[in-house]
């Protein structure tokens, strides 16, 4: 039961912050600046 709960334990925390790094490196990529832009994109004449 024990050696269950750890081996949760250290799986959480290693994807936890295996998404935390995934984010991080998103916003350091530029992919959260404009969010509004993407939605009226459809309605710009090309």
């Amino acid at each position: 039961m024990d050696e269950t709960l750890l081996l949760l334990i250290v799986l959480s925390l290693f994807l936890g912050c295996g998404c935390w790094l995934l984010f991080v490196w998103g916003v350091k990529k530029g992919e959260f600046n404009d969010i509004e832009r993407p939605k009226h994109r459809m309605l710009d004449d090309d």
